[in-house]
C-alpha cells in the first residue's frame, strides 16, 4: 500500500510539472516567402470525415473552407481569409500569421480588433511546401483520439 501510494505521488509529480511552453517565434523567412501570395483550398480531410463534422477554426463547418481564398504577405505577416462556398456563412476576416522554426503556422483571425488584442489563435504545422501546393495540418480530438485535419492549398493564378 505504501509503494502504491508514492508511485501515485510520483505519477501526479509528472503530470504536474508537464511544460506549458510558449510557441517558438523564431521564424522561418525561407518558408514564409514560400508561402507569400494567393491560394484556394482544395480539400479539407480527416478520418471520419463521413461521419463526424469539424467546425475549422470556430468559424464554420470545415467542408465550407473548400473553395475559400486566402492571401498571404510575408513582408508584414498580413493577409484575408475569404469563405465563398454557397450555403455557408460568406465569413471573411483580415489575419495576421507567421511560420516558425518549428514548422509551425501560427495564425490569428483579427474581425475588426488589432493582433496584440487578439487573444485566440490557431497553431497548424505546414508541410508539403512546393511552388503551387502547401498543406496545412490542425490535431484535434474525436473521442479521445487525436486526429489530423489536412488542408490542402493550391496556389491561385
Amino acid at each position: 500500500m505504501k509503494k502504491m501510494l508514492i508511485v501515485m505521488s510520483l505519477v501526479v509529480m509528472l503530470v504536474s510539472c508537464k511544460s506549458n511552453s510558449p510557441v517558438g517565434t523564431k521564424l522561418d523567412m525561407k518558408t514564409e516567402v514560400a508561402l507569400k501570395g494567393n491560394w484556394s483550398i482544395s480539400s479539407v480531410d480527416y478520418l471520419g470525415s463521413e461521419y463526424i463534422k469539424v467546425t475549422s477554426f470556430n468559424i464554420e463547418d470545415s467542408q465550407c473552407f473548400v473553395g475559400s481564398e486566402w492571401s498571404f504577405v510575408s513582408n508584414n505577416n498580413k493577409g484575408e481569409m475569404r469563405l465563398t462556398k454557397g450555403g455557408c456563412s460568406g465569413y471573411n476576416s483580415p489575419i495576421t500569421w507567421y511560420i516558425n522554426k518549428d514548422g509551425k503556422l501560427v495564425m490569428k483571425f483579427l474581425e475588426g480588433v488589432k493582433a496584440k488584442k487578439m487573444d485566440i489563435g490557431y497553431v497548424l504545422t505546414v508541410t508539403n511546401v512546393t511552388e503551387n501546393s502547401f498543406q496545412l495540418i490542425d490535431t484535434i480530438n474525436v473521442g479521445g483520439k487525436s486526429t489530423n485535419v489536412v488542408y490542402q492549398f493550391i496556389r491561385n493564378n
